[in-house]
């Protein structure tokens, strides 16, 4: 078959085509938009009519999802392990509707939160919702766990998590591809009851999910992505999940290993092979990437055995993974970890060139010094770099969406005036609701919508707010007089500025639209036209 270079993102994508899936729904969120846009830009999925829009936000994108699996056919949601917490209503609530077609739930951890706010593991959600997840330890089984995701949902009708995280996501090696699936056809599920959660019938669908867990285990101690790989040396017996697994083999020659390891990519745990280590070896090193999940597991069955991991300081507790600390884990070697030179300082994150950003804030913070500091809450997106000097202007940013309500909140509390910042496709994301409530009540607050028609700091993807938001406010409610578009320039700064001051001496909810085009997008958007032109 066909070798192909890919991302680990684009190997789960191109897994996923060759499985037979016939849509994908996520949201663009680092490190996990890449498997979307890969099969965007797809030929076989153009041609074959694969869905492959962006969602609002990651519970539209798993509800999406739900739906097409219930009329039979192959479905994956993507997001960041953040975005998992957005669609944690439907993803457990999945697990006990079960499934009809295939479905795949794919989720990008991102340890030492290179561009998160936190570094939580999705397998707990995994195991929270008693399902099968999947861990690939490279990109070639990324690739065959996408491709054999949905044989595995549609064997035990549950939906599949698969967790990979940022260095399997954009890493890049080569997949041997294997042979392409027809897509399902469309068809009802058998139980016309299945997807009705009233609590009677949920209460025997939970019931049937129990029923299936020591056959997910025996799944795993038979699934060809738990292997135990036997060695001579049993003073040590190691467990290792995932990536971690590469950073092992790479502390020994020929990636050959002397101690007794068993490799875990399918949860949940294959006991009996857990045991089987257990009994042959004098201690146990569990290497993993993100939180104890397996540490944790372990320490419940296997009695007075010494367990070693990131509990107990072997590993150390946050942050990811890399080969010296598998190594120094193992007593391979002890020494001090590559230090940054002295003098050497991190360049932090700064607006591109001529963004519209740094006009709004600049007249934010002129039109706030007579109430002080403290009074801006802020979102995810380019604006949260306010924080950083020399705006300085904004003091949270917290969860998607949560800009507005925050505002809100500490308005309730005699906050007077809140502002809240938000970027356009945040607003929709998960923006509206918090100004519903905010309209409900007239709290006093200025919502501040950084409109640059894209998804900027994901790489530019199309927004949903694109040309609406100004009839989404409307439509919620907000007083027509007290929506305010501006164009951020340098030259409109007093405008600006005598704008935002009458806005925030309203005793009410103001929305004040900050319109201008991501320059660096646009720009890319444009060179791609003009190539398309020729």
């Amino acid at each position: 078959m066909q070798k192909l270079l890919l991302l680990g993102d684009e190997a789960i994508a191109q897994g996923a085509l060759d499985g037979g899936m016939s849509g994908i729904y996520a949201y663009p969120g680092t490190p996990s938009t890449e498997i979307t846009e890969y099969v965007q830009h797809n030929k076989y999925a153009k041609e074959n009519n694969i869905h492959r829009d962006w969602s609002a936000n990651e519970k539209t994108a798993v509800e999406a999802a739900i739906g097409m699996s219930y009329a039979g056919k192959r479905a994956m949601a993507c997001m960041k392990h953040v975005g998992l917490n957005v669609a944690a209503d439907a993803f457990i609530n999945s697990s006990i509707t079960g499934t009809n077609g295939g479905l795949i739930i794919t989720v990008a951890d991102d340890p030492s939160m290179h561009s998160s706010q936190n570094e939580q593991d999705s397998r707990f959600y995994g195991q929270f919702a008693k399902i099968p997840m999947l861990e690939p330890c490279d990109q070639q089984e990324a690739y065959d766990m996408a491709y054999d995701g949905f044989i595995l949902s549609e064997q035990f009708g549950l939906p599949v998590l698969m967790r990979v995280v940022t260095r399997m996501a954009h890493s890049r090696a080569d997949i041997e591809r294997k042979k392409q699936k027809e897509q399902n056809n469309v068809k009802l599920p058998k139980n016309p009851r299945q997807f009705v959660l009233l609590p009677s019938i949920a209460k025997v669908q939970y019931k049937h999910l129990l029923s299936l867990q020591d056959k997910l285990i025996e799944a795993s101690e038979n699934s060809k992505f738990n292997d135990y790989i036997d060695a001579s040396d049993k003073k040590i017996g190691i467990i290792v999940s995932g990536i971690a697994y590469n950073y092992l083999l790479e502390n020994f020659e020929d990636r050959k290993l002397p101690y007794p390891t068993l490799k875990i990519g399918q949860y949940p745990l294959p006991k009996a092979k857990i045991e089987k280590l257990f009994n042959e070896c004098k201690e146990i090193i569990i290497i993993e990437e993100g939180y104890p999940i397996i540490e944790d597991q372990l320490a419940g069955f296997l009695g007075n055995k010494k367990i070693h991991g990131r509990k107990d300081g072997t590993i150390p507790g946050d942050g990811e993974l890399n080969p010296n600390i598998v190594a120094n884990a193992l007593g391979l070697h002890q020494g001090k970890f590559l230090e940054v030179p002295e003098g050497l300082k991190n360049r932090p994150p700064q607006f591109c060139d001529g963004c519209g950003h740094i006009d709004m804030y600049n007249a934010l913070n002129e039109a706030m010094a007579e109430y002080g500091k403290g009074r801006v809450l802020s979102d995810i997106g380019c604006y949260t770099m306010g924080a950083l000097p020399p705006f300085n202007a904004i003091n949270s940013c917290v969860d998607m969406g949560a800009s507005i309500t925050m505002a809100k909140g500490a308005a309730d509390a005699g906050l007077v005036p809140a502002v809240a910042v938000i970027g356009d496709s945040t607003f929709t994301h998960s923006g509206m609701t918090g100004l519903l409530d905010a309209v409900t009540e007239n709290t006093p607050i200025v919502v501040c919508i950084a409109d640059n028609s894209f998804t900027a700091m994901t790489g530019g993807q199309k927004s949903h707010a694109e040309n609406r938001i100004d009839s989404i406010v409307r439509g919620l409610g907000v007083a027509e007089k007290h929506i305010r578009v501006l164009v951020p320039l340098k030259k409109n700064h007093d405008e600006m500025v005598k704008v935002l001051k009458e806005e925030l001496a309203y005793n009410g909810v103001s929305v004040v639209i900050f319109r201008r085009v991501c320059v660096t997008h646009y720009a890319s958007k444009m060179k791609k036209k003009r190539a398309e032109s020729k």
